[in-house]
């Protein structure tokens, strides 16, 4: 089968009718392109008869990533309705409001996840077991149905995938069948992938990563599919050699945990050529390279699509990519774009102060908003405080809620999320710079920077280190670090045997901050004027939180 131009979905979905190459593998189940097809064309048909009339056309999804998940969007692609992720690592109340926040009328789940469940109040939601003879029944009067993509629009919404902010609860953003069929194109076209490449998701696909960057694509080629149930380390090159992967998607720490895995001689003799994703770092994006031959693309894109930096050949290490027509970045009050970075002959930021800003794309941009949450949409959008009022310039325009710095040349720097900025003795800093150096210390499996309140003003620089750390090597490291500037030092050290992570993999930085210096892991902290690190005693906590 060849690649297929489809602007919707479901006309994707449908092109793999006829297909009978192995398209989806997941443990020990194989499926053709047409039984993928053909399973979506069931489901579909189902779901048009579940759907109460009026109702909005929405299901939650709350899976590991089985047959089952790739299936019901394909369904909900040709039924024009839509697909909410639920995040099985919610709980509670939390879980509740997710499900019934976006409207979902079907929750599409499986036994495993049914203790998540039990004691939550669900009005008008109707569960589907996947795993149960009753659902195979259900699905049988449906088996000879056709996938008919001719109904769908590029503006049908498609995915309402849950946002992973800092703070509240999250949002869920909006993707049309069309966008999300014009991203699978992106792709495909810029890492030249093809109907015989093998797309590995170890990604939860709760999360955009893996059905943006991983299923899509395949959609677009006609490539075969590998679903990882859940992440493992351990199983991530078995699995690659197994299912022949050529190409997979990643984010959060998911490359450090590979990294952490046993080496073996044999590690270079794997089928895959590419990697992409977020949040790896110039140092574990190279080991991954020397250890296993195959290059990391690190790219970046608004999880809401509003705005993506693409890396191409010749962009510097260190740097994301190039900044396209209407991506600026712009300082948080004045609304005015910030000058170029300067840097010194280490490489070290000289301007931070004032080269570091949010970046904003000031052009046209997908960005589809998000479901019932006006606030939040016209914060994004710029309307909402406390950025401007309605009048101001700028409204309109997509805030990405990110920071990052420009080279003289054009090439955009990622420098944190716009709640990661330290000001640290009237200097701006940004956590994702300092993380990148303090990566480099040999003990340092992981690592996240944030700040903790200063005692007088500002804040003070907190890292947390997953690893093994010795305070005077740890000492000596920093100072033999060129580009690490004079505000930069951590002040404290946490140490923790495993980083916490979201469901994601990303470092959970808001539970971090909140905890600061008060946790029950240890604390090593460097008091104002000594350069050697010592454990934090209760008698200390006195000097170095303030009165």
């Amino acid at each position: 089968m060849e690649s297929t131009t489809g602007h919707t979905v479901a006309e994707l979905v449908a092109a793999r009718w006829g297909d009978h190459r192995p398209g989806l593998w997941c443990e020990d189940v194989v499926l053709t392109g047409h039984e993928v097809a053909a399973g979506a064309a069931a489901r579909a048909a189902f779901l048009a008869d579940l759907l109460p009339p009026g109702a909005e056309p929405h299901l939650g999804v709350l899976l590991d990533n089985t047959p089952e998940f790739p299936l019901w969007l394909g369904a909900a692609a040709l039924a024009r309705a839509a697909v909410a992720g639920v995040n099985p690592t919610r709980r509670g109340a939390e879980l509740a409001r997710d499900i019934l926040h976006t409207e979902c009328r079907i929750l599409v789940t499986d036994r495993a996840h049914l203790p998540l469940l039990q004691g939550l109040d669900l009005p008008g939601v109707r569960l589907l077991l996947t795993d149960t003879a009753e659902y195979a029944d259900l699905l049988t009067p449906y088996a000879d149905a056709r996938p008919d993509p001719s109904r769908a629009t590029p503006h049908d919404r498609f995915l309402l995938y849950f946002t992973s902010g800092s703070t509240g609860a999250p949002k869920a953003a909006l993707c049309s069948q069309g966008r999300l069929a014009a991203a699978g194109r992106a792709l495909a076209g810029q890492f030249s992938l093809t109907p015989d490449d093998v797309h590995y998701l170890c990604m939860p696909m709760f999360h955009g990563n893996a059905v943006i960057a991983g299923w899509a694509p395949a959609l677009v080629t006609g490539a075969g599919v590998a679903l990882r149930r859940r992440f493992s380390a351990s199983r991530f090159l078995p699995d690659v050699r197994r299912h022949g992967a050529t190409y997979f998607t990643y984010v959060g720490r998911a490359i450090q945990y590979v990294l952490a895995t046993e080496p073996g001689p044999g590690d270079r003799d794997n089928p895959l050529r590419l990697g992409f994703g977020t949040e790896a770092g110039a140092v574990d994006a190279a080991a991954f390279e020397r250890r296993f031959g195959v290059r990391l693309v690190e790219g970046y894109g608004s999880s809401e699509g509003g705005a993506a930096v693409r890396w191409s050949p010749g962009t510097p290490a260190g740097a994301v990519g190039r900044a396209a027509p209407g991506l600026v970045v712009l300082d948080q009050e004045t609304r005015e774009e910030c000058p170029p970075a300067r840097f010194d002959g280490a490489g070290r930021l000289l301007n931070g102060d004032e080269a570091i800003g949010e970046l904003v794309n000031r052009g046209p941009n997908p960005f589809e908003g998000y479901w019932r949450n006006p606030a939040a949409e016209a914060e994004r959008r710029g309307w909402g405080s406390p950025r401007s009022s309605e009048a101001e310039s700028g409204g309109g325009w997509y805030w990405t809620g990110d920071l990052f710095y420009r080279d003289i040349d054009g090439y955009l720097y990622f420098a944190g999320r716009t709640d990661d900025r330290l000001r640290v003795d009237g200097e701006n800093l940004a956590a994702a710079m300092i993380e990148n150096i303090l990566a480099r210390y040999e003990g340092a499996a992981a690592v996240a920077v944030y700040a903790v309140p200063d005692p007088v003003t500002g804040d003070q620089v907190m890292a947390t280190v997953a690893g093994t750390f010795d305070p005077l090597s740890f000492a000596e490291f920093l100072l033999s670090q060129p580009d690490l500037g004079t505000k930069m030092a951590p002040r404290f050290v946490r140490v923790v045997e495993r980083m916490p992570v979201t469901a994601t993999n990303k470092i959970h930085r808001a539970a971090l901050r909140k905890e600061g210096v008060r946790c029950a892991d240890p604390v090593w902290w460097r008091p104002p004027g000594e350069g050697v690190y010592r454990r934090l005693t209760s008698a200390d906590l006195e000097h170095a939180e303030g009165p």
